[in-house]
């Protein structure tokens, strides 16, 4: 599955760099969670030192390729709005783990309203507000990566077109899809539903 590591593939991506990218499949899980830090994935390996938790694996390689903004406010900026995806997919996170599909739908109707909606509202205003193309500052971030790929997903997989009446964020997504390594990356990514 893409899962919590996408956003860090993006960003080597964006960058250019390459990395091994070693997926865990299901079955091999219980024999690998003990040889990680936290018994969690994703883990990045820097000179065979491992790095746990998805963002933190983000924001260290923005820092190392550029993605970080131009001072600490932005950074902060970045940090925020990063979290505010995290906070959107731990309340859409019984949705998926929702194997009785009555219920999964019963749980998505009640989503739609409470958090998915207030969400894709929110984030378009903050792009619109901004005024760049971006969410902070006026280039591309590690936070831009994180939230085209929490939009893209929603946009292709979850609710294919909700992004039609919010403009501005189908700009951006478009956008950053069309670039060359990003588009590259997505062409040829392991085919997944998650």
């Amino acid at each position: 599955m893409m899962g919590h590591a996408e956003p860090a593939r993006l960003i080597f991506a964006y960058a250019g760099v390459q990395y091994e990218d070693e997926r865990v499949e299901k079955s091999a899980w219980p024999k690998t969670k003990p040889t990680t830090p936290h018994g969690q994935l994703p883990v990045l390996y820097v000179d065979g030192k491992p790095l746990s938790q998805s963002r933190v694996i983000e924001r260290y390689l923005a820092k190392a390729f550029g993605l970080a903004g131009e001072n600490d406010w932005e950074m902060a900026k970045m940090d925020e709005l990063v979290a505010c995806v995290e906070d959107f997919l731990i309340e859409i996170h019984p949705w998926f783990k929702e194997q009785d599909n009555a219920k999964k739908v019963e749980i998505f109707k009640k989503l739609i309203d409470s958090t998915i909606i207030p969400f894709i509202t929110a984030f378009e205003t903050i792009l619109v507000t901004n005024g760049t193309g971006y969410f902070v500052g006026d280039k591309i971030s590690f936070a831009d990566l994180a939230i085209f790929h929490i939009f893209w997903f929603m946009n292709s997989k979850i609710l294919p077109g909700a992004l039609r009446k919010y403009p501005k964020l189908l700009e951006f997504v478009d956008k950053i899809a069309a670039i060359d390594t990003i588009k590259s990356w997505i062409n040829s990514r392991p085919k997944t539903e998650a």
